[in-house]
């Protein structure tokens, strides 16, 4: 009985460790962080699906922290087929941690100085903090959230290059965004955009030689996975 019981629980834990369980609990923490006290106090905004979620927590008053899973969920459904069953499972534990983090941001006051009035610092800091914590759940082999999954089903479907998908997403949601936030401030998304880009891409390959950006070198492995 033992051993019938514990060919689920190892497929339920392959390729899962404490330590890669606790990076991921850390990339959840900064990025959140980061999203709750930057970017909803200052307008400024993310790309794909973070963008999407502060546009409809902006309008419909809904707490990112039922908005985050939603979407991903969605995206993941979209997607399954094309990045198999161990990214899909990291990218669940991810998605609950960040949704976890949001909620427990909401329950504290402000723990930085509003930067309404410095926006290009916002855009800086912000963009590192998201950057950093989103590029330490990327380099365990999940996801912050949905982007991913609908950035490579987009790339499957209009045979794109990933990275084309991915701009594709963010400069959509950036244009949705200008319904509440001011050209000028989109200006700023987009600085917060490139330096998070560029942050999740080296967090991702650092300690690696010749390591391709991790949105391009995502493709071969997820679907060298997806073949299993």
């Amino acid at each position: 009985m033992r051993s019938r019981a514990a060919v689920p629980w190892r497929k339920l834990t392959d390729g899962l460790t404490i330590r890669k369980i606790l990076l991921i609990l850390l990339g959840a923490m900064l990025c959140t962080f980061g999203i709750h006290n930057i970017h909803q106090r200052t307008s400024i905004t993310e790309g794909g699906v973070i963008g999407l979620m502060l546009f409809i927590e902006h309008w419909l008053k809904v707490s990112p922290a039922y908005i985050t899973p939603i979407l991903d969920i969605a995206c993941y459904l979209l997607a399954f087929k094309f990045l198999g069953g161990r990214f899909i499972k990291i990218s669940v534990i991810s998605t609950f941690f960040v949704s976890l983090f949001y909620k427990f941001w909401e329950l504290f006051p402000p723990m930085l100085p509003d930067l309404s009035e410095r926006p290009l610092l916002a855009a800086v800091l912000g963009g590192m903090l998201v950057g950093v914590g989103v590029g330490l759940i990327v380099r365990q082999g999940g996801s912050s959230g949905g982007d991913d999954a609908l950035a490579l089903t987009i790339s499957r479907v209009f045979r794109w290059k990933l990275s084309r998908s991915y701009l594709f997403t963010d400069v959509v949601v950036l244009l949705l965004s200008l319904s509440y936030i001011p050209a000028l401030r989109i200006v700023f998304s987009l600085i917060t955009v490139t330096i998070s880009s560029h942050l999740i891409d080296w967090v991702r390959g650092y300690g690696e030689e010749a390591t391709p950006p991790a949105r391009e070198q995502q493709v071969p492995q997820l679907e060298k996975v997806s073949e299993h």
